[in-house]
């Protein structure tokens, strides 16, 4: 698999070039972007493909000396459980916050039934 990166979006490819997720991250101010949207293809799901997206895209905003702001429910949750990342928020305090009024699964995203 191999992840690609242009302007405001990063995402996954299989071996074939095939999509199978990205996450969305447009820059809101100078300095800012925010995490708008993590998608998965349903044949990739329950994989934790979301998570290395996010994962992906932090390390880089890090390296980068990018902050980010959050509105994808994923992202909340992602970050509130990997504090370690903490450092790549604009304000993780309001993070944190937003991170504890969420409940149920995010953005929509299926788990696999088990």
């Amino acid at each position: 698999m191999k992840y690609q990166r242009k302007e405001n979006r990063t995402w996954l490819e299989d071996e074939d070039g095939t999509r199978i997720g990205y996450i969305d991250h447009p820059e809101v101010r100078p300095g800012v972007v925010n995490f708008e949207h993590t998608i998965v293809e349903d044949a990739y799901s329950g994989r934790g493909i979301a998570g290395e997206l996010t994962k992906t895209v932090a390390e880089q905003l890090r390296k980068d000396g990018i902050k980010a702001e959050l509105s994808c429910s994923y992202s909340i949750q992602w970050f509130a459980k990997h504090p370690e990342y903490a450092d790549v928020l604009a304000d993780p305090e309001a993070e944190a916050q937003k991170a504890q009024m969420l409940a149920g699964p995010a953005c929509g995203i299926r788990r696999k039934p088990k």
